[in-house]
């Protein structure tokens, strides 16, 4: 009896977290979307930080990373006191024809005033406003073209603070 209890007490500590049961059918377990992968073998490391500042007091940052095996890199916002939780799992993707970017508002204040997105060479966006209106901004050379916002390539800056 002794020795049962043993081996099933060293089997539960060899399993890992996310082998043992939680005591849940199959069917209420959540499902994780499949993580991307930019490649066939990713080496993900952090690559560097761009500080957004306003008045040289910092408000916001973008984390760079990069897949040490294909160049790749990935970018993700964060925003002094938001602790919101993403919705991406793993790395956001981002296409080939595609670069991360900040777009900086000229009508918003403080945290609100920056948001990073993925711009194409040419083309539009769609930019969601603090007031939840969505309205369409140029893309020229892989720059807003507009009287109210700007941009800014993450990859220009890195390592660096910019003023906003």
């Amino acid at each position: 009896m002794m020795q049962e209890l043993n081996n099933a007490n060293n089997l539960w500590t060899i399993l890992s977290d996310s082998e043992k049961p939680v005591g849940k059918p199959e069917e209420e377990k959540p499902i994780a979307p499949p993580v991307y992968k930019c490649c066939d073998n990713p080496q993900i490391t952090y690559y560097g930080v761009v500080n957004l500042n306003i008045n040289e007091r910092t408000i916001g940052s973008v984390d760079v990373w990069r897949c040490a095996a294909c160049m790749k890199t990935f970018c993700e916002e964060k925003t002094l006191g938001i602790d919101s939780i993403t919705d991406v799992v793993g790395m956001p993707r981002i296409e080939d024809d595609e670069k991360w970017a900040v777009i900086i508002s000229k009508l918003q204040k403080s945290k609100d005033k920056w948001k990073l997105v993925k711009l194409k060479q040419n083309g539009m966006i769609k930019f969601e406003t603090t007031d939840e209106k969505v309205i369409e901004l140029k893309i020229q050379d892989y720059k807003i073209v507009d009287d109210f916002h700007s941009s800014f390539l993450v990859l220009d800056h890195i390592h660096t603070a910019v003023e906003i």
